[in-house]
């Protein structure tokens, strides 16, 4: 039997779309004498649907494609069995109306094989607001060329039953012990599981422990592709009964792959890529399937000669290509010679057009029209903010005229303290690094120019040998050059201080006392803590982040604004 390993990169909502992509992985299945395809979790409607599930409309069509499958394999590929996921109505009126299942599909027909039992309601995951949990594992039998194969299913969360491994599992049944008793040849789990951190190695354990416990093959097939803020990075493999892997399916790329259970394929070891590579083309997949799923064909962002920018510029570039990428550059009063310089020549390195928009003249108009108002010029904070708020405005016209996406360029770090300006530099239509704090920003930074990243460079069109960021950004003290002389360090503690603080608070949820047994004084914990609580009604009024890390400012983080 070889089977068909489909790793999808679906439109969220686009059920037609998403049944020609899993039409045409049957005719490459068909090709290469596959007898079973199988598709990532909610395939038909790409994951997460959220509350599309409510739209009634999509819930008929969906069984209007699902017989068109049907029609074609009956005609095209007769020996091919096939896996999707679908959103199946409950038989009652009672809520949640709908269970995440799996169909199989074949020449004669359609039926439900499978339902998920375990509904992840943590960080951005609401399927308990949508999804009724199931109460079986799924289980099926395919004869194939006269041998019977028992193969058992399961859909992502249900695999997450090993508590030692995660650190913590969601309360409910362990689908892997179900199936302990089944005998099965064969466990297959869909999911649809978005890119973190750590996520690429995590799975990799939790599949190798089912495998052991199951003493069968383990098929994990994730689902690829960016849909809003969420990154998914694909990563599929096959684990041998042992657990190791013996065959793997590309990052961040959709692919058709055959694995044949017959063949004894050599045990690979797992790829260890530079963690810095894989985010990397994590967020160059995400802020490309952000602009075409959304519409844009080209991006925006203002060049100030900073870091942040010069990474997103480069992430931009990779994403989109740079003749389709464009720098504005707007000097004030305080910026200086050297920033416009860094901004100018990283735009000749990159190859992006750049215009420059001196905001000296709009300055000097805003203190004349509101020097009345508030009985003097503006000074200090407002004066500052007025600055990134000219810029903001600038860029917003500007994108929209060209019909441009707008990046935003801020950092984890400044949206957890409010270091940023609401409707000035927090404009934009996606935040591309918002869940990258300041010194990862660095690092990153500081891999793309080593020559570790030529390679990558080259793959992505980008010049391939020699600095990109350039050494002059990448050592200059951080600063917004919104008054003389600036410096982040003025206002905030020294980022190598200040993010693993950040990242105690927000991702490990460590309380004071925590931060207090680690050295940290307890002013500047204090500071900390009120600095984040003040920002948070700037974040709920930022653009979508994409998301890298197990704890982003976006659909996962639900603090109160007004709270204690």
């Amino acid at each position: 039997m070889k089977i068909a390993l489909a790793q999808l990169n679906p439109l969220i909502g686009d059920l037609s779309g998403n049944t020609s992509k899993i039409i045409s992985s049957c005719n490459k299945a068909n090709n290469q004498n596959a007898s079973l395809l199988i598709t990532p979790e909610l395939s038909l409607w790409g994951y997460p649907p959220r509350d599309l599930l409510f739209n009634s409309r999509l819930i008929n069509l969906q069984w209007e494609l699902i017989n068109e499958i049907v029609h074609h394999i009956k005609n095209k590929a007769p020996n091919l069995s096939v896996l999707i996921g679908i959103a199946e109505p409950t038989p009652d009126n009672q809520l949640p109306k709908l269970f995440n299942s799996i169909a199989l599909i074949q020449q004669n027909g359609w039926k439900v094989i499978c339902r998920k039992q375990l509904l992840p309601t943590y960080d951005v995951f609401d399927e308990k607001r949508y999804f009724r949990a199931a109460s079986n594992t799924g289980l099926i039998n395919l004869k194939i060329n006269n041998k019977a194969w028992n193969i058992g299913l399961t859909i992502c969360e249900d695999l997450w039953v090993e508590e030692i491994i995660q650190g913590h599992r969601l309360v409910g049944p362990d689908p892997i012990a179900e199936l302990t008793k089944k005998n099965i040849d064969i466990l297959v789990n869909l999911s649809a599981s978005p890119f973190t951190h750590s996520k690429e190695l995590l799975r990799q354990q939790i599949a190798a422990k089912a495998a052991k416990r199951l003493h069968c093959p383990v098929i994990y097939l994730n689902q690829v592709g960016g849909n809003d803020e969420l990154i998914f990075d694909g990563s599929s493999f096959v684990t041998d009964s042992q657990g190791k892997t013996i065959h793997s399916l590309p990052r961040c790329h959709e692919s058709v792959s055959i694995w044949d259970p017959s063949c004894k394929e050599k045990v690979s070891e797992w790829e260890t890529t530079d963690p810095q590579e894989r985010l990397l083309e994590a967020l160059i997949l995400g802020l490309q399937d952000y602009a075409s799923k959304c519409g844009f064909n080209s991006a925006l962002l203002g060049l100030s000669g900073g870091i942040d920018s010069a990474l997103v510029s480069v992430i931009a570039c990779a994403a989109l290509g740079p003749e389709q990428v464009s720098g504005i550059l707007m000097p004030s009063p305080w910026s200086s010679e050297g920033s416009v310089k860094d901004a100018s020549a990283l735009a000749k390195r990159l190859r992006i057009r750049t215009s420059v928009i001196p905001i000296n003249t709009l300055m000097k108009s805003y203190d004349n029209s509101l020097e009345k108002s508030i009985g003097e010029i503006p000074q200090g904070l407002t004066a500052e903010n007025l600055q990134a708020r000219i810029r903001g405005t600038l860029l917003m016209a500007i994108a929209n005229k060209k019909r441009h996406l707008l990046l935003s360029t801020g950092n984890k770090s400044e949206l957890a303290v409010g270091y940023c300006t609401l409707y000035g530099d927090m404009n934009g239509g996606l935040s591309v690094i918002g869940d990258i704090y300041k010194t990862h920003v660095f690092d990153l930074c500081k891999w793309i120019d080593s020559n570790k990243a030529y390679k990558l460079r080259a793959k992505l069109g980008l010049r391939s040998d020699g600095e990109l960021i350039g050494s002059k950004i990448r050592n200059k003290p951080p600063s917004a050059e919104l008054s003389p002389n600036q410096l982040d360090s003025d206002f905030l503690p020294d980022y190598e201080t200040l993010d693993p603080i950040l990242k105690a608070l927000i991702e490990e949820k460590r309380n004071s006392e925590a931060l207090l047994n680690q050295g940290y004084s307890p002013s500047l914990i204090n500071k900390v803590q009120k600095l984040i609580k003040q920002a948070e009604f700037k974040r709920r009024q930022a653009p979508p982040m994409l998301k890298v890390s197990d704890q982003a400012f976006g659909s996962g983080w639900r603090i109160p604004i007004a709270s204690m």
